[in-house]
């Protein structure tokens, strides 16, 4: 954030305090019989639709868990985009950087099994057509964060990182705080080729994101194996500097918070996580519940990443962000537990958004298990 703004800004009219740049889509629903083989088929024994996308996800999860948070994303002009931007007019996120085109809305086919296997498939140019306008840009300059799913246009994703690398260079000069960096590697190479975000430009984000973020699907498609995604990482984290030591000229990389940054986190699905904090490798187990279904669950994860190493202590206390004093290892199992906890809940619900939880059922959750409310031992 500039020297002038502060977390309250938005709630006085300003920016939001984390800016999530992605897709909100329309997930349409089919509870399918089986997953059908090539030249097979499949009965859907339900049809119905809700609310997804990676950026809406990300930024209605962290407005559940009581955050300030924004969305820039591009709906189409037809009745998936109406309805898309009614819903996020009934929640807490700002769509003010919300853009309407004539291209038909983003909306996913998701097939599901009756063993909660799924297979999507997305359809609509609305949200490839993002461009992200002068007003979007400037309200980066007030965030304390942005947010980035690999499907945003490598267009839209590399605007984005060149706005963070001049806001932190402008900060280095005046000695104020740039917004943290955080970006998702949501798809595979495949998946993305011609949609999003083009393997330059993510190598790009792997090097100056403060916070990298890749399932177990997209990391070995990008890296060549899940054992090289974390060498790469872990290598490219040591690369980096100190914000107190300035810049690391090859890369530029700079790490906001001190030795354990910056982060990344590789996730398994119900294997459990890989946390990768300033070079050193952790592995964490998922929590056990009865699963209704996973989709969405890595934004879920995602976004309680962003609530514990971001955007710091809860919005209810008082006080500088606990995530500059945060920087030692329990911190970082602690945010990776309760962020966990957070995928863990929103897969007991049907769909992705009605199941993101609040921060008391995350706590509650934490408690049971014997942990303290941030996660901690």
């Amino acid at each position: 954030m500039t020297p002038e703004s502060d977390a309250g800004d938005a709630a006085e009219g300003g920016s939001p305090a984390i800016l999530s740049v992605g897709a909100a889509a329309i997930d349409e629903w089919y509870a399918v019989s089986n997953l059908p083989e090539p030249d097979g088929g499949a009965f859907a024994g339900e049809v119905t639709s809700a609310f997804g996308g990676v950026g809406a996800n990300v930024a209605v999860g962290l407005d559940r868990l009581g955050r300030d948070a924004g969305l820039v994303s591009r709906v189409g002009d037809d009745e998936y985009g109406r309805r898309a931007l009614a819903y996020l007019g009934e929640t807490g996120v700002d769509g003010t950087h919300v853009a309407v085109g004539d291209d038909p809305h983003t909306r996913s086919l998701i097939l599901r099994d009756p063993e909660g296997e799924r297979a999507i498939v997305t359809a609509g140019e609305s949200f490839r057509g993002l461009r992200l306008d002068d007003d979007a840009l400037a309200a980066m300059a007030d965030a304390d964060a942005v947010f980035l799913t690999a499907y945003a246009p490598d267009r839209a994703a590399r605007r984005a990182l060149d706005r963070v690398e001049s806001l932190r260079a402008g900060a280095a000069d005046a000695g104020g705080s740039p917004p943290a960096l955080v970006f998702d590697l949501s798809g595979s190479v495949e998946e993305l080729i011609g949609r999003g975000t083009e393997p330059a430009t993510i190598h790009r984000y792997l090097h100056r994101a403060d916070l990298f973020v890749a399932d177990g699907v997209a990391a070995p498609a990008f890296f060549g194996s899940a054992e090289a995604a974390v060498e790469r990482i872990a290598d490219a984290q040591r690369r980096a500097v100190p914000s107190d030591a300035g810049s690391d000229p090859e890369t530029g990389s700079r790490s906001r918070r001190g030795p354990t940054w910056p982060r990344a986190v590789l996730t398994h699905g119900a294997d459990g996580m890989t946390a990768v904090a300033g070079g050193e490798v952790t592995e964490f187990d998922a929590f056990d519940v009865e699963t209704v279904d996973t989709t969405g669950a890595g934004d879920a994860f995602t976004a309680g990443l962003i609530d514990r190493w971001i955007a710091g202590r809860s919005p209810e206390a008082s006080g500088e962000p606990d995530g500059d004093h945060d920087a030692d290892r329990d911190g970082v199992a602690s945010g990776v537990r309760f962020a966990a906890a957070v995928a863990a809940i929103n897969c007991t619900s049907r769909f992705t958004q009605p199941g993101l939880p609040t921060r008391d059922e995350v706590e509650a959750f934490l408690t049971e298990r014997g942990l303290g409310p941030d996660g901690s031992r």
